[in-house]
């Protein structure tokens, strides 16, 4: 394993995740889930705590974490426990947070990504089921703190790594790939903006060979960009400290985007001060084998595993392999185009080509795109034939995005496009022979360079003929014809 250093310190990193699952009710109470609505109108008596009422476990929640637990390799406990974490806030109703503590669910596990050349493997310590707290609101109450209960109960997966990261970029790539995964798998939205993925860091540092330093936990970073932020001020503020002869003291930190620093919000509890103890509300968690094939056999395809079947099967480089298994949609769409066409490579391009430019300018998924994998299958397949194209597929693309369809089939509506707009390349042999001849006789200076061994001068002249053709020429034609043109007349002279 790489170890970076910095100024002579060795960093050290472990990640707490906290992913929220993708029910549609909260872990222990019927309450919706859905984000957005007004305070305290998605918390029932369960939720708030009122006595006389009882907690019970929303299976989805177990069958997320089990998921969870098969796609990172882990140990899946039979029989888990659910504990009351005591701690005092005024958006805890209960006083406790019902979480898991000396036996969670998932146990073990590991987590691999690449960064850059190098291949990377984290370890995992656990993952476990909990409840979230409520939110306290400060703004707009005058000087008072308002209390929101929508999100008190909405069930969370704790993802624990062990202190294996050795530099910001490297907890970066983990978190990026740990978000891909939990997304894929469809057990978490990944919606960082609505607190549904939020990563806590515990950043240290110590000389080569020491005993590992002091942490500081970072909390709630909800951004990739403002992760590594924060995580390199934390190393850059600790290293000073020491050198500067001061004790780093344990602590709970917060991250300001605004100045790009860190500031201490409370000393660090331990886990002795928050009173763990078994909930005498819950029975033991039971999980059957039974019921861990069931969720194995129901496993969508991995991305890693899925990326290296489209090095395998579709000759993609690895690069555009990881780059269509970020997200399980967009490597369905590339398949189903792909089935279509049968041109993987020419796909691939587009997809990550015209397709996400129009995506990110419009601030939709490829779920919502207007031009359906069998479009773009059709349209692709019409380059390859040398109907159209690549550069006046681009306005077909830009036409069929903006227009819904209205032909009977999928090949009738790219061929209709193509056809209004008058885009079909011309491959008529006597055409391009013509318009060739023409060019060779205007260009004489281009045609004597390329004679002489100046490839690029064969460029140009293509250039002219394509602009003269207004571009519906077929330019692998149009070299093929314009090389044989020149050796021919280069002999005759």
């Amino acid at each position: 394993m790489t170890t970076d250093f910095i100024h002579g310190y060795e960093v050290v990193i472990g990640f707490e995740t906290h992913a929220q699952l993708a029910t549609q009710s909260k872990i222990f109470s019927r309450s919706s889930t859905a984000f957005g609505a007004a305070p305290n109108t998605q918390a029932c008596a369960v939720d708030m705590a009122l006595p006389g009422t009882l907690p019970v476990m929303n299976k989805e929640a177990v069958q997320c974490a089990i998921k969870f637990g098969l796609a990172v390799g882990a140990h899946i406990a039979l029989r888990s426990i659910f504990a009351r974490k005591n701690y005092f806030y005024p958006d805890l109703p209960k006083g406790y947070q019902i979480s898991q503590f000396e036996i969670p669910v998932v146990q073990g596990g590991l987590v691999t990504f690449d960064l850059g050349d190098e291949n990377k493997t984290v370890r995992l310590v656990r993952a476990h089921l909990e409840e979230d707290a409520g939110k306290s609101l400060h703004e707009n109450f005058m000087g008072q703190t308002g209390i929101d209960l929508n999100r008190a109960g909405t069930p969370l997966l704790e993802i624990v790594t062990e202190p294996d990261m050795r530099s910001s970029r490297e907890a970066v790539a983990y978190a990026r790939e740990l978000h891909r995964l939990v997304v894929w798998m469809g057990i978490c939205d990944g919606n960082m903006q609505e607190g549904n993925f939020r990563c806590d860091a515990n950043v240290s540092v110590r000389q080569p060979g020491a005993l590992l330093g002091t942490r500081r936990e970072i909390k709630n970073l909800n951004s990739f960009k403002f992760m590594q932020q924060a995580i390199d001020f934390e190393i850059r503020w600790q290293i000073q400290e020491i050198e500067e002869g001061r004790a780093v003291q344990q602590a709970t930190v917060l991250f300001n985007p605004d100045t790009g620093e860190t500031r201490a919000m409370r000393t660090k509890e331990d886990a002795a001060d928050y009173r763990y103890f078994p909930d005498p509300d819950l029975p033991p968690l039971v999980i059957t084998p039974e019921w861990i094939d069931r969720v194995r056999v129901e496993m969508p395809e991995l991305p890693r595993v899925m990326a290296a079947r489209f090095v395998a099967d579709y000759a993609l480089s690895e690069m555009d392999a990881q780059a269509l298994t970020q997200n399980r949609d967009v490597a369905s769409y590339f398949e189903a185009a792909t089935r279509i066409c049968g041109q993987p490579k020419l796909v691939g391009n587009w997809i990550m080509g015209e397709v996400s430019r129009r995506l990110n300018l419009e601030g939709v998924t490829i779920d919502k795109a207007p031009v359906k994998p069998d479009v773009l299958a059709w349209l692709v397949r019409r380059i390859h034939d040398g109907i159209v194209s690549n550069n006046s597929a681009k306005v077909a693309f830009d036409h069929l995005w903006k227009s819904a369809a209205v032909s009977t089939s999928y090949s009738e509506q790219v061929d209709g496009v193509i056809e209004s707009l008058g885009l079909k390349q011309t491959n008529d042999t006597q055409a391009l022979e013509t318009m060739i001849d023409c060019v060779i006789a205007a260009h004489p200076k281009n045609v004597a360079q390329y004679r002489a061994g100046n490839a690029k001068a064969l460029n140009a002249l293509v250039g002219h003929i394509m602009k003269n053709s207004q571009g519906k020429a077929n330019p692998q034609q149009v070299n093929e014809m314009l090389r044989q043109k020149l050796v021919r007349t280069a002999d005759e002279i």
